[in-house]
């Protein structure tokens, strides 16, 4: 990671805050702005507060406390001072920057009818530091990959536990191909710019010599548009669950291309709670579900299950 340019993005107090602070890039998370509230930052697992030297403290009293216009001074940056070109990722409460970052912005919500029309008064900021941690896969690669075959996978997990990393570096192993198995051409439908991190449409995270993006596309329409226009042999999606997420899942089934996905869940009993999913379980449409936990790093596996809800690992 740049950390010189990370800290460019930011107000310059911010910027001179970061710049004191003895972090480990690589170790930081999230840096957290909220105007008039302290500054916060997720490291090494835990929540801190900045101070104004730079020196992580856990008491509110003495965090750095972010002024509005250090907000608006600090968006100017992020955006190359024209918000008008991330107007359609605004719209859906983020932007993604050089490096993969992804920055959620919350603030008044103008609504255009029925749909949103753009976010105003911008007064909190969650800036997620994008980190690729390549290999996290390779315990879990010989279960979704056997004898050239690649399985129909679907990644369970709580919030927070590694879910998207995991499904990244499936994606990067398989389009590159192994000793065991060759590479595939993977298509990849990338709804929040999470999985590849794209800027400017090229992802910023490495997924690949044989992978295409539609990056910022409904994961339903995306599919589709792959199937009929880039010929994948695997699609990868992240966080499925409503009805039109399904119904393209089956379409690219029938097509012939294998479905790597996650969803949100503590358990396979999660999944048979769902309606929607369930049928995937029913009719053991999925070959391995991948289940994950909030231990001591970021993708521990909990457990590993073929199509019959059985565990293999």
């Amino acid at each position: 990671m740049d950390k010189q340019e990370l800290i460019t993005l930011f107000s310059w107090k911010i910027r001179d805050i970061l710049t004191k602070a003895d972090l480990d890039f690589e170790e930081l998370r999230e840096i957290r702005l909220r105007a008039e509230k302290p500054m916060l930052v997720w490291y090494r697992d835990a929540e801190f507060f900045v101070t104004e030297q730079g020196e992580l403290s856990q008491r509110e009293q003495d965090g750095y406390v972010v002024e509005k216009k250090e907000l608006m001074e600090t968006m100017e940056y992020l955006s190359n001072y024209s918000m008008y070109a991330y107007e359609e990722e605004l719209k859906q409460g983020y932007l993604t920057v050089k490096g993969g970052h992804r920055i959620g912005v919350a603030g008044k919500i103008v609504m255009d009818g029925n749909r949103i029309g753009g976010v105003k008064y911008i007064s909190y900021l969650n800036v997620r530091l994008s980190h690729q941690k390549k290999g996290c896969a390779d315990k879990i690669l010989p279960y979704v990959v056997n004898n050239e075959e690649v399985f129909h996978t679907l990644i369970i997990s709580p919030p927070g536990c590694g879910k998207t990393t995991l499904l990244r570096d499936l994606i990067r192993q398989i389009s590159n191909g192994g000793k065991d198995f060759p590479g595939r051409t993977v298509g990849v439908v990338d709804e929040r710019s999470e999985i590849g991190g794209s800027y400017l449409g090229i992802p910023q995270n490495d997924l690949g010599i044989r992978t295409d993006v539609l990056d910022c596309c409904p994961k339903a329409v995306g599919m589709m548009m792959l199937i009929r226009s880039m010929s994948p042999e695997v699609i990868a999606v992240d966080e499925i669950g409503d009805y039109e997420d399904i119904r393209a899942i089956e379409a690219v089934l029938n097509c012939g291309c294998r479905i790597l996905a996650t969803v949100h869940g503590n358990s396979i009993e999660d999944i048979e709670q769902k309606p929607l999913l369930k049928r995937f379980l029913t009719e053991r449409i999925f070959q391995r579900y991948i289940l994950l936990e909030n231990q001591e790093k970021i993708g521990s596996v909990k457990g590993i299950f073929d199509e019959r809800g059985t565990r293999i690992c």
